[in-house]
């Protein structure tokens, strides 16, 4: 499916979607043998003060984003998810503790996804749509967890990183918004450019800290003009935050992935903002979500197929 303003007269008026994954620094999956779980409720945390930041640089440039937000981190600062609600931003669902899905069985999975959107939902005062796995862990192994978001009422999901990685990834998926769970869910990958027959993220994360800054802007630009399709970017409040505290024993290739260029994020963020147009995920890609709903209650499902009843390895769909 073909995301909104694709035709070539609306190529120069192309919105892409800019994403924040609401987590501190001390949360992400890379640092979970370094910073027990046990251990957050003391660890100092800087994920509001962050966030107060962005939400700032949005307003200067006015500039409307999603927050896939932690249940953890919404229950200890509500009232910096109603200021992002305030703002008017899209409030989504990371899920409650950054547990990676392909360590969750399906029970534990819909508990924690059931969970973080009714709390999202009662703090926010609004409807969550959305979700993102954390560190993108939906792949060909557990395909199953997009019709739990279906069942749990989530009408897309951002969760699948259609590139090769030593951690994650699953290289055959769609490379852009695809019907998953039988049509009742839109799954919405991170934004990937082919190059020499190899998909590669320039949709954000750490990969927009490693490549030079023209260069994601030249991907961005092959996606919105060569494709026609919208992109979708992502951060985390801690990559404006090069003063973090850092943690003990913790690995070279790590160190490198975690820390590198924090110090230069914010003004690389500050051009892409400047250089692009953005606006809510909800928003940018309510055509092909509305679409996929449509056409499921149209058919049953029984011709919207992809997911766990459709889509296996090898058999992705453009």
């Amino acid at each position: 499916m073909t995301s909104p303003g694709t035709h070539p007269d609306a190529q120069a008026a192309m919105v892409n979607a800019m994403t924040v994954d609401v987590e501190d620094y001390f949360q992400v999956s890379a640092f979970e043998r370094h910073v027990s779980r046990a251990s957050w409720e003391t660890t100092p945390m800087r994920v509001e003060a962050n966030v107060e930041r962005i939400l700032a640089l949005f307003d200067e440039r006015d500039v409307k984003a999603t927050f896939f937000t932690l249940g953890w981190v919404a229950q200890r600062h509500p009232a910096m998810v109603r200021r992002i609600v305030a703002a008017g931003h899209e409030l989504a669902s990371h899920g409650w503790e950054h547990i990676r899905v392909n360590t969750q069985q399906p029970e534990d999975f819909r508990e924690d996804v059931t969970r973080t959107k009714a709390l999202l939902e009662d703090i926010g005062g609004v409807p969550v749509a959305g979700y993102r796995a954390a560190s993108y862990s939906i792949g060909a192994g557990n395909l199953w967890a997009l019709d739990v978001l279906a069942d749990a009422g989530y009408a897309y999901s951002s969760s699948i990183a259609p590139i090769r990685h030593d951690l994650y990834g699953m290289p055959e998926a769609p490379r852009f918004a695809f019907a998953a769970a039988g049509g009742r869910l839109t799954e919405i990958p991170v934004t990937t450019l082919t190059l020499a027959g190899r998909n590669i993220n320039c949709g954000g994360g750490g990969w927009f800290r490693l490549f030079p800054y023209a260069f994601s802007r030249w991907a961005l630009q092959q996606i919105n003009r060569r494709e026609g399709e919208s992109g979708l970017f992502y951060f985390h409040p801690w990559e404006i935050d090069p003063n973090q505290p850092r943690p003990t024993g913790v690995g070279a290739k790590t160190r490198f992935r975690h820390y590198l260029n924090l110090g230069r994020m914010e003004g690389r963020l500050v051009k892409l903002l400047g250089d692009f147009r953005w606006d809510r995920m909800d928003r940018v890609f309510a055509p092909v979500i509305s679409a996929n709903a449509e056409l499921h209650a149209q058919d049953g499902g029984n011709k919207v197929r992809a997911t766990a009843d459709g889509l296996q390895p090898g058999e992705a769909r453009p």
